[in-house]
């Protein structure tokens, strides 16, 4: 919360940094309960709950301009401590796209907004296989509601019973893409027995053996979504129709 103080200083606003932690904390717990509705908000209203806790008055007395300069800090530390990718992401997505594949990308947000979300997959060299990204936050829907696999679909005209979501959870990959009519290939670190509930379609250990998972499931077309980074993997793609689309 250091650079919260600073914006809010700079803007001649004297918030005390115990005041911001302890509105930090109150927000985790506001998150925590729009979450487990499989709902989301936007970033900024992140910020004002933080705000709002550590003084009622505070958001009132915020500009436009001041509330994206917190918006900012409250996103920046993604980009300039990046989380690890799986090293066989770019060679996954390269092969799928190459073969027709209109890919696009769903995720849950966290702390870290959609927006600079991009930004991050932008700075590893992956957004541009995208064709379509949906996060959460953007959406006001989070997995595993089905609505937000049929959101995403409809955004690249796909269609659910031709698609394979790809994602690591069980509940919100694997029972969520169940759910929106989806088949499902689950990234896993180890390939023995899956968790309690409806097993997936298929299982893979790596990104770098998904196109051949796709090969053996003989789909037509696929939704897929394709993990990068824990704990938020991105998760959809969706059919091109193109005469390079697998048949």
């Amino acid at each position: 919360m250091d650079d919260f103080a600073k914006v809010l200083a700079a803007a001649g606003l004297d918030v005390a940094r115990r005041a911001l932690d302890r509105g930090y904390e109150a927000s985790g717990a506001y998150l925590g309960r729009v979450w487990s509705d499989d709902r989301d908000v936007p970033v900024e209203r992140h910020v004002a709950t933080i705000l709002a806790a550590a003084d009622p008055e505070l958001p009132r007395r915020i500009t436009a301009s001041v509330m994206a300069e917190l918006v900012d800090a409250y996103a920046r530390p993604v980009l300039l401590v990046p989380p690890a990718v799986d090293p066989s992401a770019r060679g996954a997505l390269e092969t799928l796209a190459a073969r027709g594949y209109s890919l696009v990308l769903v995720s849950n947000t966290m702390r870290t907004p959609g927006a600079t979300l991009r930004k991050l997959l932008e700075q590893y060299g992956l957004l541009g296989f995208f064709k379509h990204t949906t996060f959460s936050d953007e959406v006001g829907i989070r997995k595993p509601a089905p609505e937000i696999f049929a959101l995403s679909l409809r955004a690249v005209g796909g269609d659910a019973a031709t698609a394979v979501h790809v994602g690591d959870d069980a509940r919100l990959d694997v029972d969520g893409a169940h759910a929106a009519g989806m088949r499902v290939i689950q990234v896993r670190s180890t390939p023995g027995r899956p968790p309690a509930g409806r097993a997936p379609d298929a299982v893979i250990t790596s990104l770098r053996d998904l196109p051949g998972a796709i090969d053996r499931l003989g789909g037509r077309s696929i939704d897929m979504g394709a993990p990068t980074w824990p704990p938020n993997p991105p998760t959809l793609g969706a059919p091109r129709q193109s005469r390079d689309a697998p048949r």
